[in-house]
């Protein structure tokens, strides 16, 4: 997905949220998945991971994940988890 492709279903999905088609929470998933499609798509040897946070990184591996949770946060020696 090029990034022309993901804003168009990031505004289609806040379309349909604000006319009351659909929940927040289903917006949101859907803001999630274009975002996360095209992150994991830009790159191919990059994954998407979710820290013990909460804070979502993308990159190559659980250790280089952690690092970047680290950077970003305060937080030492988070647990990730890849997302599929």
């Amino acid at each position: 997905m090029d990034r022309i492709a993901a804003i168009r279903r990031i505004e289609e999905a806040l379309a349909d949220f604000e006319a009351g088609e659909t929940e927040l929470e289903t917006c949101e998933r859907q803001v999630r998945s274009a975002v996360r499609t095209f992150a994991t798509e830009f790159d191919g040897e990059l994954s998407a991971y979710r820290a013990d946070t909460g804070t979502v990184v993308v990159a190559e591996s659980e250790r280089e994940a952690r690092k970047r949770v680290e950077a970003l946060t305060d937080a030492t020696a988070p647990t990730v988890e890849r997302i599929d």
